[in-house]
This record gives structure tokens, sequence and C-alpha cells, in this order.
């Protein structure tokens, strides 16, 4: 017997009527993959990622060496390499995933075991019920791996994901070396495999419980300190709040969007948002900068290309629309694209098929396209730069994203959340920013929207030597905005300055109405009375301290 003729009847045994089922003669259970699941999110819960990590990976490495042994003398191999190379066959009979073996190694040195894995079951456990991780988690299948490798081997294997779908990749990619092999600097996984490691992780956790408390204060502060809703995304302002609503409208039908708006302003955001309400929020979400891609590589990297189309293709290769499948793709900065490839661009999305260079069938694709943009579309199709049948079918829904500079109530906000998420991210105090800091950033026209204002309250964040964020601790071109910076169409009337002025102050003090008409210099009264109209123009007024 060959390991790739193998099928599940010939190592599969069971009664009609139920009862004992075998697998290479040892009994064996049939298990839900959803109350797997469940079981995985009760041990991440109960444990913490790390360990629940190590539950799940020795788990599988005993599950892949018992099945070795199992396998062993169970079926007539043609030769004992047979039995060796029957791990990935066995991955697929047991229904955990879809082995596909790499063929020539990226790596050098090369490892001694590599492959990509389709349909993990563990990858997608974990995006149904715990969402997008921030690292690789097909931790039973990279144990089953190493168990059987281990086993067949008379040698101890470990094996690790590099990219896994359940924190987003396009794929999952395993890679497997003897322990020896491993380098130094890439050991820390080895933990997961050793015998005590669930105790190393529980007293690991032990020892992080008394920075819990400290860590929830910080947290508690930034819940606090800003009003966001549940993509996690500033709304203060009306625009914002009907941008997103439209969003999430969106969401729930699988038409191709336009996104439209000025470098930094959060398009990429809202892509994510509109990807995470809908029905494909369980498949990946895969974004590429179609102006950061040479044109050359441009076509292999969206649609791939099949082995020898072109000197350096050493294999057949899946591009982004196969990759995103059951997903989301978005192409960032689409008005950069050739005109040639906005053409094989467009019969993509009207065939829903992709034809990989170098190759003359097609594949069909499953995925929501949303495409995004700072430059103006309609001009640029007058310009003859952007094919209009293309613009016309991208913009089946648009959506505009506005400029921060459009929506000041969420300057503040959103700079405060900035502050609270680099404090945690830096392990520094949270410092608060300091009245004439808050009105320079709402003087401030943000040309660089969103991204510029994060940069800046972390560089402010890094250097204030006290415990609030002066107006001296900002960029300079912040902390002192020139009058001939503000284009002419966007000065402001004496109302709006003093609306500006009040709003500010008020936001700076907290919420604090005696403090901040103590700082304006005018009475509590007077100060109500002008709260009161702002509100009832729709403005957002801070909660009264």
């Amino acid at each position: 017997m060959r390991a790739r003729n193998l099928k599940l009847t010939d190592v599969f045994d069971f009664e009609p009527d139920g009862g004992l089922m075998t697998f290479a003669g040892e009994r064996v259970l049939l298990m839900d993959a959803v109350a797997m699941g469940l079981l995985r999110s009760q041990l991440i819960r109960a444990f913490g990622m790390t360990g629940a990590r190590s539950i799940l990976t020795r788990f599988g490495y005993t599950h892949g060496y018992r099945v070795a042994e199992a396998m062993q003398g169970a079926i007539p191999w043609d030769d004992e390499r047979e039995w060796r190379v029957a791990g990935g066959r066995l991955h697929r009979l047991h229904g955990m995933v879809i082995f596909e073996p790499v063929k020539k190694s990226t790596h050098d040195p090369a490892p001694f075991a590599e492959a990509v894995w389709h349909e993990s079951y563990e990858a997608e456990q974990h995006l149904i019920h715990q969402g997008r991780a921030e690292e690789c988690v097909c931790w039973s299948l990279a144990g089953f791996a190493s168990g059987y490798l281990s086993k067949v081997h008379g040698r101890t294997v470990y094996c690790t994901e590099e990219t896994c779908r359940g924190r987003g990749d396009p794929v999952c990619r395993m890679v497997g070396r003897f322990r020896e092999d491993w380098p130094v600097e890439q050991q820390q996984f080895f933990t997961f495999y050793e015998s005590d490691c669930l105790n190393e992780a529980l007293v690991k956790l032990q020892a992080q419980l008394k920075k819990v408390d400290r860590r929830l204060a910080l947290c508690r502060r930034e819940l606090e300190a800003e009003q966001s809703d549940d993509s996690g995304l500033v709304t203060r302002s009306k625009t914002m709040h009907t941008l997103l609503e439209q969003a999430r409208k969106v969401a729930s039908v699988d038409t191709t969007v336009l996104l439209q708006g000025e470098s930094g302003a959060g398009k990429e955001r809202v892509a994510q948002l509109i990807h995470d309400a809908s029905g494909r929020q369980a498949g990946p979400f895969v974004a590429i900068n179609c102006a950061a891609v040479p044109e050359s590589l441009l076509e292999s990297e969206l649609f791939g290309h099949a082995r020898g189309s072109f000197t350096g293709a050493t294999s057949d290769r899946a591009g982004l629309f196969e990759s995103a499948r059951g997903g989301t793709i978005l192409l960032d900065e689409v008005a950069e694209l050739p005109l040639p490839m906005q053409s094989k661009l467009l019969r993509v999305l009207q065939e829903r098929e992709v034809r990989r260079v170098g190759e003359n069938k097609t594949r069909q694709i499953d995925v929501r396209v949303v495409a995004a943009t700072h430059r103006d579309l309609a001009a640029e199709v007058k310009a003859g730069r952007f094919r209009e049948d293309l613009f016309f079918r991208l913009r089946v829904i648009e959506l505009q994203v506005p400029a921060l500079r459009e929506r000041p109530e969420d300057i503040l906000a959103l700079a405060r959340q900035a502050l609270a998420r680099a404090a945690a991210r830096e392990k520094l105090a949270l410092k608060e920013l300091s009245p004439e800091a808050s009105r320079a950033l709402l003087g401030h026209p943000w040309p660089g929207n969103v991204r510029e204002l994060l940069n800046a309250m972390e560089r402010a964040l890094v250097l204030a030597p006290g415990k609030r964020i002066e107006l001296s601790d900002l960029p300079p071109d912040v902390a002192r905005p020139s009058v001939a910076a503000r284009p002419a169409s966007e000065h402001r009337t004496l109302a709006q300055l003093e609306r500006e002025a009040i709003l500010s102050t008020l936001a700076a003090e907290r919420g604090s109405r005696a403090r901040t008409a103590d700082r304006l210099g005018i009475g509590q009264a007077t100060l109500f009375r002008k709260l009161k109209q702002y509100q009832a123009d729709g403005h957002a007024i801070a909660p009264a301290a």
C-alpha cells in the first residue's frame, strides 16, 4: 500500500447500527468540530491563550504519536517510507485538514518538513468562537504532525505554523524540524511540547496576576475617556455615525463597495468593519496596496501563476483572489492600477473567475471585493487614466470616508484613545492632555488625518517629561500651526471659533462645567446656554463631570 492511495475504508471500521468504531484497529470516537471549538473557548477562558495552547498541543502530539503506532502494523505498506510519509494523508482522513506538501522550500536550509494546510478545522473554529487571533492557532494540528513524525523517525520532531488563517493570513503554513536543528532564537514554542508546559503556563499566569490590577485601571480610564462603537472606531461626530451605519447596512449584502477618502482617514478600518459585520467574517480579510506592488508582479500577486510561467516561478501559486476564498479582498489605492490590469480586473469582477499567469483554465472565486482610493475616480475617468466601465463596476455602493478636519468632534477622543493604547503597548504611564495641547490639536488641519494624529500622540507620550502632554511636547507643526496652513475655504467664522474654544476646553476639563467657565472667564449660566444651543445644533457635548 502506498500512502497516497490510502482510503478511509482501508482503516475505518464500524457497525451500521452503531457502537464500537475502530481506526487502524484502535477504538475511536466521532467528535463534533463545533464541540471541539467550544472546548477550545472554555480552555482559553480558563487558562488563557498560553495554557490552552499547551493543552491542545500536547493532545495533538499524543494523538499523532498513537496514530503512527497503530498504522505501523495495520496496513501492508510497500515499504517503511510509505508509513513515514502517510501522516499528511491521515490528517485528511481524520477530517482535520487538507495537506499540501511544499515541493520547493523558500527556507535556507530547507526544513525537515513543510506543508500548506487548507480547510483547517482549528482555524475555522477559532474564528467562529474567538474571532481573529494575534498568533497562529492550529495548535493540535501542529502537535499531531510532531507526534506522528517523531514516532516514525525515532527522533523528536517539533512543528509550528509560520502563517495561519486564524490570524488573517491567506493560508496556514507548517514547518517542522528535528529538535536539535531548530535555531536557538526560534525555540520559544518548545515549551508547548514539554511535559511540564502546562505547569509553566500556569506559573506564568499566576505571576502576571499582580500586573492585571494595574492594567485594569488603565483600561478603565481608556473606556471612560473614549466613546467608540463595537468596531473600535471613535464616532462622536454625526458624519462618522452616518458612515458606520451605512457600512453595516452594506455588510449585510455581498455588493462591491468603493471607499473614497484622503490617505490616513481610515478607509481600511471601514473595510474591516464591513467584513467583520458580514456573513463572510469567518473567512479571511486580505488587503493589498495596489500602489506598492511593482506592475510586473501585480497580475501574479492578484491572480496567481503556474510553475514555469516566468523566471522565478518555481511552483504553482494561488493569487490573493483565490486566497481570500469565502472572505473579503480590499484593493487599496485601486486608482493606481495600470490600464491593462484594469481590463483584467474588470473581467474578474464580471465573470467571478481568475486565470493564473501561465495557465489556460479559469478558476471560480468566492470573494467580496472592496476597493479604496484617495483619488477622485470620476476625475480620473475624465482624464483617461481609469476605465469608465470598471469605475461603474466598483462603485455599486460608494462610501465617502471623511477627513479628520471634517469631524473635529473626534479629534480629542481619538487622541486620548491613541495615548491609552500607546501607553499600554509601550508599558508607560498614561498621560493627560493639557488644555493648551487640546486646543492645538483642534486647531491643526491634520493633512495626514488619523494616521498623523496617532503618530503625534505616540511621540508626545514618549517625549513628555511630566504627567501631562503639554503644548511643547507636541510636534512643532502641530504646536505652532500657521494661519496660512489652513486653506481659505476652511477659514472659520467668529461663532465657529468661539464654539471650538468652548467645546475643546470642556473636553480638556473632562466635562466639568464649573472649571470650564472659570478657565474661559465666563459665567456658568452663559456656558450652559451656549452648550444647550450647540447640542440643539447636533454637536457632541462631553458629559457633565
